[in-house]
């Protein structure tokens, strides 16, 4: 039990005994690093009830926890607030419950809970994932793994979009300029093949469009006339129809794609359960329209396009399906929605982690899924994100500006090179015990610089300063674990066994303390679907474990029983480091 659950129920015997009043609820907080204390109960709340001066009430209270507590060591009273100082052997009988137990705090799932369903990635087949992608896939990766750490069962998935004009103008422009290139000849990954005739059917559109401003065509018109979008537009109605010519190109260009994201993904250190495809969604929904209208939900206007009216709700009219009876993105998710619920229906909610230009866009999602009745309507969530930017300033795709999520990752490997080299402490390191490394420091400071943010928050992406090996970042995060490694390996006795400890030294208190809060952070950062808790709490433990080597002889020690404790509480700390760190994706490294 945590200390508020000890504490609250003497507090309440001690109110009542005292004062003959019952509370509804003791409030707690962390006490201030100034005073003594361990935690602190807040005594203005039961002035409302208790006729009494702040320090008398408090005193009272202290004196019969310390009688009755056996966890109350002492207390003080400052200005209102009950300081309570726990004793050393509440903080060991913790120690020794947890020291042998591997991934202390995380949570068994519980089969009679519904499930829930993560989705994120959910790219375009017509571009390589870039930055923006590498900030949504370790986000919905990491909150995915935090919700089964607080005892969820859960389910990762995407919605790939393959299918559109966009998807379209890449199959052009190969079939235009590509002269039959293939990732083979070309020695391409495929998504970035396919993303490079992207880039050139912009160009190619671009030219069109000047060429017939400069024959007296407004911007507007120039933009509707051009010849090759015109095409673009009816290879879209081809691909609609089924032809089969553009079919096998789709087919062809896609596989090469999925190719290549699949590379992305194994070297990003994600993965997913299921797939869809919107290939395959883009008509669902359009049923339920139909049953919207019969239950009310929906309204048809007079040229037969239909509606929800969300006004009263502080919305505004929504389209559902076009009045030539084709569907709209809001009807498409409609219908994924309820075919994910179809295929695996243990799942009771879903958390889509979407970009923050999309809030208005599940507002209504989520409405509309309420008042159609689905019960699993009211545990759906958006995890909406900030952009990333760089120094350079904002990303664009059609014009080929955007920061490879391939590139990126192979930068942040060389940044860690170059940075391990300069540093000079791998001599003994074989080629390829470099190489992983490398890669293990720069993808560890590129995931914890992007999740240690509040996933709401826009961020700046400086990689120099994402591999810095001190302060709040992955790499010096890393450097402690590895530093808890080796005082490990050096320790040539026996430490496995239980050692009767009197007391701490403070420092070993506060590195108890710090680590009796991680099963609370995560059911906190499931809660709150943010990584930032986990990552920040990481750090937190980390500044505590690093004052406490250097504050005390760790193998040095004379004393053999604090000389065992000491390195275990390091193994307990080495532990806890790689189970947070595990939960935003990031490895770590035996010795650095």
């Amino acid at each position: 039990m945590s200390l508020p659950q000890i504490l609250t129920p003497s507090i309440e015997k001690a109110i009542q005994a005292l004062f003959d009043v019952t509370v509804d609820k003791i409030e707690f907080q962390t006490t201030r690093k100034e005073f003594e204390g361990d935690i602190t109960m807040v005594i203005f709340p039961l002035l409302k009830v208790i006729k009494s001066n702040p320090a008398e009430l408090g005193n009272k209270i202290g004196n019969y926890l310390v009688e009755n507590v056996s966890e109350v060591a002492r207390f003080n009273v400052v200005s209102g607030f009950l300081n309570i100082v726990i004793s050393d052997s509440y903080y060991l009988n913790f120690f020794n419950g947890i020291r042998n137990g591997k991934q202390f705090g995380f949570v068994a799932p519980n089969p009679e809970e519904k499930a829930v369903m993560v989705e994120y990635s959910s790219p375009n087949t017509n571009k390589p994932l870039h930055l923006g992608h590498v900030r949504n896939n370790l986000l919905g990766y990491s909150v995915a793994e935090i919700l089964k750490a607080s005892g969820k069962k859960v389910y990762k998935t995407q919605i790939i979009n393959d299918r559109g004009i966009h998807i379209c103008k890449s199959m052009l422009a190969w079939e235009k300029f590509g002269n039959g290139e293939t990732p083979e000849t070309s020695g391409l990954k495929g998504d970035k093949l396919v993303g490079k005739y992207y880039v050139e059917f912009d160009k190619a559109y671009k030219n069109e469009i000047n060429g017939l401003i400069e024959t007296g065509k407004t911007e507007e018109e120039a933009k509707k006339q051009a010849p090759i979008i015109i095409e673009a537009q009816d290879m879209l109605k081809k691909w609609e129809a089924g032809d089969e010519k553009v079919m096998a190109l789709w087919k062809k260009m896609n596989e090469w794609v999925y190719e290549g994201f699949a590379t992305t993904y194994t070297n990003l250190g994600v993965n997913f359960d299921k797939y869809y495809y919107e290939s395959n969604t883009y008509l669902l929904g359009k049923d339920v329209v139909q049953v919207g209208l019969d239950k009310g939900v929906f309204e048809k206007d007079p040229d037969g396009s239909v509606w929800i009216d969300l006004t009263d709700e502080g919305l505004d009219r929504k389209i559902v399906l076009r009045s030539d009876g084709t569907a709209v993105y809001m009807t498409q998710d409609i219908g994924t929605a309820i075919q994910r619920v179809k295929d695996m229906p243990d799942v009771g909610g879903m958390v889509y982690t979407v970009g923050n230009e999309q809030d208005y866009h599940f507002k209504v999602l989520f409405l509309i899924l309420k008042k159609l009745g689905f019960d699993w309507a009211s545990s759906l969530y958006h995890l909406s994100y900030g952009m990333v930017d760089l120094p350079s300033g904002k990303m664009k795709s059609r014009e080929g500006t955007v920061v490879d999520a391939d590139d990126l990752m192979q930068d942040m490997t060389d940044t860690a090179q170059k940075i391990s080299e300069d540093l000079g402490k791998l001599d003994s390191y074989s080629d390829e015990e470099k190489a992983k490394l490398y890669k293990t420091i720069g993808l560890g400071a590129l995931k914890y610089y992007i999740l240690k943010v509040d996933p709401k928050k826009r961020i700046l992406f400086n990689p120099e300063e994402s591999v810095d090996f001190a302060g709040n970042t992955g790499p010096f995060i890393q450097y402690t674990y590895a530093r808890i490694q080796s005082i490990i390996r050096k320790a040539d006795f026996d430490f496995a066994a239980q050692v009767e400890m009197e007391e701490l030294h403070e420092k070993e208190k506060e590195l108890i303390k710090q680590i009796e809060l991680f099963p609370e952070v995560i059911q906190n950062a499931a809660q709150n679907h943010s990584p930032a808790l986990i990552a920040n709490y990481t750090y937190d433990l980390v500044k505590e474990y690093n004052s406490f080597y250097q504050s005390v002889h760790i193998l040095g020690e004379v004393d053999l029983t604090k000389k065992i404790f000491r390195v275990q509480l390091s193994q307990k700390v080495g532990e806890v480091i790689n189970s947070a760190l595990q939960l935003l994706g990031i490895e770590v490294p035996e010795r650095m």
